[in-house]
């Protein structure tokens, strides 16, 4: 086993023990899958970049379930009905909460670069003050925009 992937291994079970958790093998591994991803990732999607028949699906559902409620991955919902997951780690931390950009035509999900919120006149309502923003921008991509034409 490379020194690297070692490494990626070791600061996955630190990550998971931070937390109180158990470092399984699934737990790892789901994390090993999404670190390099750069947009969010559906449980289908986790569960092909995990390999064939390497795990259940819910095995697979439960940890996502339990990485996101301990604050390892943020789980989304971007209007398509399905939950997604993106790792929340030293390099992505819950201050990098950022818009995404959902592809009406073909799913695909882009990370956006962060955007202010603010009202027209600069005051917030009283309401929004301690509210959490998380924006969701749909259309249709570039790439599908092109084919169509």
């Amino acid at each position: 086993m490379s020194t690297k992937r070692t490494k990626v291994q070791d600061e996955a079970r630190g990550l998971l023990k931070a937390q109180g958790m158990r470092a399984t093998a699934q737990r790892i591994a789901v994390l090993l899958a999404l670190r390099e991803q750069k947009s969010p990732m559906t449980h289908e999607e986790v569960m092909g970049l995990l390999g064939s028949g390497m795990y259940d699906k819910a095995s697979i559902w439960r940890v996502l379930s339990d990485l996101a409620g301990v604050g390892i991955l943020r789980r989304m919902a971007l209007g398509d009905r399905v939950w997604r997951y993106e790792l929340q780690d030293a390099r992505r931390t819950a201050k990098d909460d950022h818009p995404h950009f959902l592809c009406e035509d073909c799913g695909d999900i882009t990370c956006l670069p962060s955007l202010e919120v603010r009202a027209k006149n600069g005051e917030l309502p009283p309401a929004l003050i301690k509210a959490e923003f998380h924006i969701r921008i749909t259309g249709i991509c570039g790439v599908c925009t092109e084919k169509s034409a």
